[in-house]
């Protein structure tokens, strides 16, 4: 189908403003600071078939992955006007339980079947599990929260009040649920509204044919982005340095295979699937090279699903990057995802040396806590991944104290914790002489401190404690990150991925890594 160019443009930007706009009423409409404040959420909209045509600037994690639980609700349900259907397992789809996704049809009308999907999956700072946040150093996915596989929220228009109360009996903080899960919905319906604008604009057809233009246009797009990598195999490996339950480090190893305008990654070679949390579902994997390809680019392509057609990816079952269940997965999402890019990324500076930065900070370093505060009488969690060094580009410095990669999330600012929390945030600073050395050199990381003014429960899954982000074209390594917690006048080194309980003054000081350096550092 040939159509007008600058028809498509308005009809790409129509549908891209939908899915921002939806996330605006999401964030906004949101109880939790992890969503209100950091913005831990996205959106997107699907055609008939489950495939996205478009999505907003959100969590590329989230984005990635969310076409398979789109996929798995339209397989497991059938969808009348005006439901909703809502999931969170990971292996339909989902990333780790705390994502929760709800995903609604739009009908066109006189059609029987949806014409169009709408969806957004939010980051939610408790499903229940063994310890507050749903962020635990596990051994099963049974210890990580409620496992939701699609199930309708709501049935033709009416809210299903006992799936809700289900959910809510397994949860520490209901109330904080019921309003994120609310904000979710009425996200949906602002979608579902501007879609039938369009289609009652254009029509369903010609709606429908322009979103397949737009695959098709992302596709060949994506296609000339290949053919200018130059045909060969490429091949790099890197460690998570443990799965929190022992302390031996991990494979991942990829090999990537370009011919023509065709692409293949696989991860034969990569290590079985391990005992601890940070194993992978399919769909973080898939996430992790849709996130890579996209950043090849150069320029900005519209990102949808025709962007994977020239993209083979083959993860072999009951690796750590295609985990069968039981297999804990709660740190697959945030720390086995950025170790994904820092592979693939390490591959392509084979191919493409000129064109691909050093390794940034190569971690989320994810922190939970949660508890009963004494101050607002009530069950409380919360749930913040911390910013490190982006890794030096061979032009200019990376950046500082930023999220990177698979996370593109804000930091919660310290008036809003010290008003929601009962803690205090004594010290959050860019720590001087993280970044590697070079040409230019690699981001720096942060140093987060907090002090305790109740008893909680904290749990920190984190990476780059031991083994550092490595530099390109003779830059210097990133400098490993740091946990510490000083407890009644005792400092104590904390491994990347524990669990502990604290008391009123105690203090926890994170230190995140910094990013690897470019080029040698002579030339600087």
């Amino acid at each position: 189908m040939r159509k007008d160019p600058i028809q498509l443009e308005i009809f790409k930007n129509r549908l891209t403003s939908i899915s921002e706009e939806m996330g605006a009423v999401l964030c906004r409409s949101a109880y939790s600071a992890n969503i209100k404040e950091r913005k831990d959420a996205s959106c997107a909209i699907f055609n008939a078939r489950g495939e996205m045509i478009a999505q907003a600037a959100h969590i590329p994690v989230h984005l990635g992955s969310m076409p398979l639980s789109v996929l798995s609700a339209i397989e497991e349900q059938r969808f009348e006007e005006e439901d909703t259907v809502l999931l969170n397992d990971p292996y339909r789809g989902g990333t780790h339980l705390p994502d929760i996704t709800v995903i609604s049809p739009v009908f066109a009308r006189k059609k029987n079947r949806p014409s169009f999907y709408v969806a957004n999956r939010a980051h939610h700072s408790d499903v229940g599990g063994i310890q507050p946040g749903s962020m635990p150093a596990s051994e099963e996915i049974f210890q990580e929260g409620l496992r939701i596989p699609p199930v309708k929220i709501v049935k033709k228009g009416v809210f299903q009040d006992d799936l809700l109360n289900l959910i809510l009996s397994n949860v520490r903080t209901p109330e904080e649920r019921t309003g994120d899960l609310q904000a979710q919905l009425a996200a949906n319906r602002l979608g579902i509204q501007r879609l039938t604008e369009i289609i009652q604009n254009f029509g369903t057809r010609e709606t429908q044919e322009q979103a397949l233009v737009l695959l098709d246009y992302s596709e060949q797009m994506m296609r000339s982005v290949i053919h200018k990598i130059p045909d060969g195999q490429y091949h790099f490996f890197d460690f998570l340095e443990d799965d929190g339950i022992t302390t031996q480090p991990i494979k991942i190893k990829a090999t990537i295979r370009i011919r023509k305008s065709n692409a293949v990654i696989d991860f034969s070679g990569t290590d079985l699937q391990v005992k601890g949390c940070v194993n992978g579902p399919y769909a973080v994997t898939l996430s992790s090279v849709f996130y890579v390809f996209c950043c090849l680019a150069g320029f900005e392509i519209p990102i949808n699903a025709g962007i994977m057609r020239p993209i083979k990816v083959f993860a072999p079952e009951g690796t750590i990057v295609n985990a069968r269940p039981p297999a804990a997965v709660v740190g697959g999402n945030v720390e086995l995802s950025q170790r994904i890019v820092d592979v693939l990324f390490g591959a392509f500076a084979k191919a493409l040396p000129r064109s691909i930065p050093a390794a940034s900070q190569g971690t989320m370093n994810n922190l939970t806590i949660g508890g009963f505060d004494p101050f607002h009488q009530k069950q409380f969690t919360y749930y913040e991944t911390l910013a490190g060094g982006m890794g030096a580009p061979p032009t200019c410095d990376g950046l500082d104290a930023v999220h990177t990669h698979m996370t593109n999330t804000l930091n919660t600012p310290i008036e809003a914790i010290e008003h929601t929390f009962p803690f205090r945030v004594k010290k959050y600073r860019i720590r001087r002489g993280s970044g590697g050395k070079g040409r230019y050199q690699g981001g720096e990381g942060l140093i987060r401190e907090i002090e305790f003014l109740s008893d909680a429960q904290v749990t920190v899954l984190s990476e780059r404690r031991k083994l550092s982000p490595y530099g390109l074209a003779g830059g210097g390594k990133g400098k490993t990150g740091k946990n510490l917690l000083f407890q009644k006048g005792r400092k104590m080194n904390l491994p990347g991925k524990c669990s502990f309980k604290v008391n009123p003054g105690d203090v926890l000081s994170i230190h995140t890594p910094g990013g690897g350096g470019y080029g040698k550092p002579q030339k600087r």
